[in-house]
């Protein structure tokens, strides 16, 4: 019995730190906004920076986003909250989406993965 319990934990441990590594990666529609003159963190919005708006990651958050289409990536700084169309997992700066070249549709399939 103690021995059927303790590979029920160690299944458990292993299966919480597998969900962990997958959180650090999402897949999804990305959108980028030009205007806007404060941040939900207090900075001015600088267009040509490359920053972003996430809904939940804290402030200061390094991320990779991979437009999935093009495969250019930039890294970027969360310094804003969004997106709040639904459907879309991040919202970047015109800066941003130039890199990645999402700047003339609009949206694009992408991959944020987390730096730290």
């Amino acid at each position: 019995m103690r021995i059927a319990a303790a590979v029920a934990a160690g299944v458990m441990v292993l299966a919480g730190f597998a969900g962990f590594a997958e959180a650090k990666t999402l897949t999804g529609m990305a959108s980028y906004y030009k205007s806007g003159k404060v941040t939900a963190n207090g900075e001015r919005y600088n267009p040509h920076g490359l920053t972003a708006a996430h809904k939940t990651l804290p402030f200061g958050t390094k991320v990779r986003v991979t437009n999935l289409k093009t495969g250019r990536s930039v890294v970027v700084r969360i310094n804003d909250r969004g997106p709040f169309i639904r459907g879309r997992i991040i919202d970047l700066s015109l800066g941003a989406a130039r890199a990645v070249g999402l700047h003339k549709s609009g949206v694009a399939r992408v991959k944020v993965a987390v730096l730290n």
